[in-house]
């Protein structure tokens, strides 16, 4: 959990720091030089400008906003499938680990050096990628930090309200960042639902992330934190409704181990 933590703050620094190399009051068009602009921040313009002509309106640009946000969500459905699945066999996998952290409880670096040695073996045995996790977050950050570029350098979607709100200013009512917030700690709970609680690490990430989110939407374009808040209320929606893969091998390992105890 600390490398994975320490993985999104790096991955989060990093691509602020690349899109940070472009001017962001250089408005974007078609002509706009440069990897981040042409692969990233114009596409996104380009897809909520002309998705924003089919509602019309004052809303158009805040409905362009959820919709392609659904349509991304379901473009890396995949991924997050992928990262329950992996999720799920961390779950499965966790009594064979606590053997391995019994076993070699000493602190002394051979030790430690054959828990991770056996760790690995025990984690390439089921197929488990403990990373798989970060997936989505390393699919979604270049996407939210291109959302901003794009709403901050499309001339079109300035001055434009959506509900109570302009799209291109913070919210004044602070409403979004805590919603934001909430969503975002109500998406982990659930996701870590079935996982051990007693681990410190997990807590801190539980509430941590949401902090992070709070004062990041404080600040940011509203259109942002509405992004955030539908993805996440997707997410919501697929842990409920999408089964969670079954991995055979880890199933008939903990079925094997569930039986034994009976008898």
């Amino acid at each position: 959990m600390r490398k994975k933590l320490v993985f999104i703050l790096g991955l989060i620094f990093l691509v602020t720091f690349l899109s940070g190399c472009t001017e962001i009051n250089e408005p974007i068009t078609k002509d706009s030089e440069g990897i981040w602009n042409q692969f990233f921040v114009y596409p996104l313009s380009w897809l909520i400008i002309n998705t924003a002509q089919l509602f019309g309106g004052d809303w158009g640009f805040g409905m362009a906003i959820i919709l392609i946000t659904i349509l991304i969500r379901f473009a890396i459905l995949p991924i997050m499938i992928k990262q329950m699945k992996s999720m799920k066999a961390m779950q499965l996998i966790q009594p064979e680990l606590e053997k391995l952290k019994k076993k070699y409880s000493s602190k002394d670096a051979i030790t430690q050096k054959k828990f991770q040695q056996e760790q690995m073996l025990l984690l390439q045995k089921y197929d488990v990628n403990p990373m798989a996790g970060c997936l989505p977050i390393f699919i979604q950050m270049p996407i939210l930090i291109g959302f901003y570029h794009a709403i901050m350098r499309t001339e079109e979607i300035q001055g434009h309200s959506f509900l109570w709100f302009e799209l291109a200013e913070p919210d004044r009512f602070f409403i979004l960042p805590i919603l934001a917030s909430v969503m975002t700690f109500v998406q982990q709970k659930i996701t870590m639902k079935g996982q051990k609680n007693s681990n410190p690490q997990m807590q801190i990430f539980l509430w941590l992330m949401p902090i992070m989110i709070f004062i990041f939407a404080l600040y940011l374009p509203s259109a942002l934190p509405l992004y955030w808040i539908v993805g996440n209320i997707f997410s919501i929606v697929q842990l409920f409704f999408i089964k969670t893969p079954e991995i055979p091998s880890l199933q008939k390992a903990t079925t094997a181990r569930s039986g034994g105890k009976k008898r």
